[in-house]
């Protein structure tokens, strides 16, 4: 599950990183496209505020929403875990994007650097590390497939217990 979704990050940041240079040669080559004062007003907090969207508010209520439906669970299978790992991934990964977007329209400093700031943090902490893994996967209760029947509490370890 951690190589194919470390893939997934890869090849959505390799192409984020494409993408800001390709936007830095036309820039460096045409630097004059920019979009007018009236424009500017409405897209520049609404790129930062998409990017703060993707990159933090949105994936705190979908890791809420699955732990809520998978609160009843015993054990939750890989494969489920594995779609919301790559979901949310995804979502995260779309504030580079974003940043990206702002780049090239060249919005003003604070706006730039505020969804670069947000597109940084998406980038480093939805990193699908193996320890990030294994931790989601203790907390989310995924197991090898077998279903783990809780036992009830035997009189010794009742009497262990007191």
């Amino acid at each position: 599950m951690h190589r194919r979704l470390r893939k997934i990050y890869l090849i959505c940041l390799a192409l984020a990183v494409v993408g800001f240079t390709v936007v830095y040669l036309l820039r460096q080559s045409n630097p004059s496209v920019v979009l007018p004062e009236q424009h500017m007003v409405i897209v520049a907090p609404a790129i930062f505020i998409l990017a703060a969207v993707f990159a933090i508010a949105g994936p705190v209520l979908y890791r809420s929403i699955f732990a809520d439906r998978q609160r009843a669970c015993a054990e939750v299978p890989p494969a489920v875990l594995y779609r919301f790992e790559r979901n949310l991934t995804a979502m995260s990964m779309m504030a580079p994007y974003l940043a990206l977007a702002g780049y090239g329209l060249q919005l003003p400093r604070f706006h730039l650097a505020a969804t670069l700031l947000t597109a940084l943090y998406a980038v480093y902490y939805h990193y699908p590390s193996q320890r990030r893994i294994a931790f989601d996967m203790k907390i989310f209760r995924v197991g090898d497939g077998i279903a783990v029947e809780k036992k009830s509490p035997t009189r010794t370890d009742k009497i262990s217990t007191i």
